[in-house]
C-alpha cells in the first residue's frame, strides 16, 4: 500500500481506529506486564529465588 501524505498514512485507509487502537492496547499490555514484574521483584517473597535441596518436595 502506498500513501501520498502523512495524513493518509495515519488514516490507514479508514482503518486507523483498529490499527492504532491495537498498537495502543499492545503497548499498554507490555507496559503493564513490565510494571507488574518489577513490582513483584521488589516485594519480599514476590520473586522466587533459588531453592535449597532440603526445601524440595520428596
Amino acid at each position: 500500500m502506498q500513501w501520498d501524505s502523512v495524513s493518509e498514512f495515519f488514516a490507514m485507509g479508514g482503518y486507523a481506529v483498529y490499527v492504532w487502537g491495537s498498537y495502543a492496547v499492545t503497548a499498554a499490555a507490555i507496559a503493564l506486564e513490565v510494571w507488574l514484574l518489577a513490582r513483584r521483584a521488589r516485594t519480599p517473597g514476590g520473586a522466587p529465588g533459588p531453592r535449597a535441596a532440603k526445601d524440595l518436595p520428596r
